[in-house]
């Protein structure tokens, strides 16, 4: 039944009008821009797979998968740990060092490497490098992002840190400790902006697995350390009412924090190597030869586009820590440690960028977290990543018989070959550059030099050298002398020299190598 209506009263209106059918429509279309649409979720993961592909791909190229003279000792070791099913104590595989002590500090890597490539060959090393070089790459971008808040503003950020360091070494080791750095560095920022020491927890477990992965692991170690310390002083600051207007408020527990740092200290002690680790930094520490001959460990020449990078981010992250209004002594101090190291050489490039990255993210930080990404969200981007993987591996023509070309073009496949089918007796005497790669491919014969600096010490290291590069008393190295098979790479002066010396008879030379025997 109808109910009746007072005579000429006007109808209620509602307290919402409804919108006009375009208005609708357009509405509709903005939400599909918003956060929590399915479909922006969709573009936003699609878009950053496409992103850490590109950043990550160019590793499956051959001049940065298989060229590299350190990645054969690292591979060789991870062999003969799985053969051995332990791991070496002395100077395995060289016959000059065989009886000094050597601490392998980059086993699990190894023994990761190892597994790789005794089930996929030349590929597996390629493809397990293209993985540690996503995984720094994502872990930028996940740092950027959390830190943030924002979702487009941290790709960007991620993809400038990235290009200022990611490609300065080639897939090693070292590519852990970017990675677990990263980690670290955004878990420390993030309990002291929340309290929650509970974030910190997992800290034991993440350096016990770097300690057993790569030295740069001390890192780490002064990264907590600097945190610490800077947290009991704002403790003290506080009790004192100290510059309370500039200086935060600390947010954790100190003695929590000291206790962490002492169970992380004894977390890294656990392996098979117990404190030695630390001895080995000290000695890199004290070294001399790496950073006065070896090109990686060489300061910044600023000839490359991204050295310009790197000092960019680091003034603009200078300037965005400075901009605060609460000064911040642990980012102040993380900043300045870094740009010692990170400008030092040029492998540690990282140790700046990734900081410098922290504190541009915090400058830009925005209360996005309710809408970070879902479990489904990362299952959709590992599945992009892999389907852009596979594609970028099809249109770079990425196989094995390329990868073969270019080991031979880089290193003396031919002349070993030639050595397999004509037995020399030995001792074998090498350049310092391929030892690493005879270690491998030539186990036959022990080899005089690798790369294993941490060995061999800066006064054998000087030694090989000079004699390589035609030192006048190249005739009096000792190692040379007792050596009655000697190959060495065509352009080194050592060789000129050997073909003119009656001593030595040429037995074997192609484009890349010359071999002589004593006579």
């Amino acid at each position: 039944m109808a109910l009746p209506q007072a005579t000429g009263a006007p109808l209620r209106r509602p307290l919402v009008p409804s919108p006009p059918s375009g208005e609708k429509s357009r509405n509709k279309r903005s939400d599909l821009r918003t956060p929590r649409s399915p479909l922006f979720r969709i573009i936003r993961t699609l878009a950053l797979a496409l992103l850490l592909t590109i950043v990550a791909a160019p590793s499956l190229l051959p001049k940065f998968s298989v060229v590299d003279n350190d990645l054969w000792i690292h591979l060789k070791a991870g062999d003969w740990i799985v053969q051995h099913a332990s791991v070496p104590r002395t100077g395995i595989l060289s016959r000059t060092a065989a009886d000094r002590p050597w601490t392998d500090y980059s086993w699990l890597y190894e023994a990761a490497l190892s597994f790789f490539h005794s089930h996929f060959q030349l590929l597996g090393i390629s493809v397990f490098g293209f993985l540690a070089t996503l995984g720094v790459a994502y872990s930028v971008f996940w740092m950027t992002r959390r830190l943030s808040g924002t979702f487009w503003p941290a790709c960007l950020l991620a993809t400038f840190t990235c290009a200022a360091f990611l490609f300065n070494v080639y897939p090693r080791p070292v590519f852990v400790s970017m990675a677990l750095f990263t980690v670290t560095l955004t878990l420390l920022l993030e309990a002291e902006r929340t309290g929650r020491h509970q974030l910190l927890y997992w800290f034991p477990l993440i350096f016990a697995v770097w300690a057993n992965s790569h030295i740069q692991f001390i890192h780490g170690v002064l990264l907590l350390g600097l945190f610490v310390a800077a947290q009991i002083c704002l403790e003290i600051a506080a009790r004192f009412s100290f510059a309370s207007d500039v200086l935060p408020t600390p947010s954790l527990n100190w003695q929590k924090l000291v206790l962490i740092f002492a169970a992380c200290f004894l977390a890294t002690c656990v392996g098979p190597y117990l404190y030695r680790p630390y001895l080995v930094a000290f000695g890199y520490a004290t070294a001399k030869f790496p950073y006065t001959y070896i090109h990686e460990f060489q300061a910044l020449g600023f000839r490359n586009y991204t050295d310009f990078v790197q000092l960019l981010l680091t003034l603009l992250a200078f300037f965005a820590l400075g901009r605060r209004k609460m000064f911040d002594p642990f980012l102040l101090a993380v900043l300045t440690f870094g740009s010692i190291f990170g400008f030092r050489t040029q492998r540690d490039a990282w140790l700046i960028c990734i900081p410098a990255a922290a504190c541009l993210a915090r400058a830009i930080a925005k209360d996005e977290s309710k809408f970070s990404e879902s479990v489904w969200e990362k299952v959709g981007l590992a599945a992009a990543v892999t389907v852009l993987t596979l594609v970028y591996i099809r249109a770079m023509n990425f196989n094995t018989p390329e990868l073969r070309l270019a080991v031979a073009r880089a290193f003396p496949v031919q002349a070993i070959n030639f050595l397999r089918e004509h037995p020399q007796p030995g001792p074998l005497y090498n350049s310092y550059d391929w030892g690493d790669f005879i270690a491998w491919y030539l186990p036959e014969y022990r080899v005089a030099i690798d790369g294993r600096s941490d060995l061999y010490g800066d006064e054998m290291d000087r030694r090989f050298l000079l004699t390589e590069n035609g030192d006048s008393s190249y005739a009096d190295d000792p190692y040379l002398r007792e050596a009655n098979l000697i190959l060495l790479p065509r352009e080194k002066p050592l060789a000129r020299l050997l073909a003119l010396d009656s001593h030595f008879n040429m037995i074997y030379q192609d484009s890349l190598a010359l071999v002589f025997v004593r006579r």
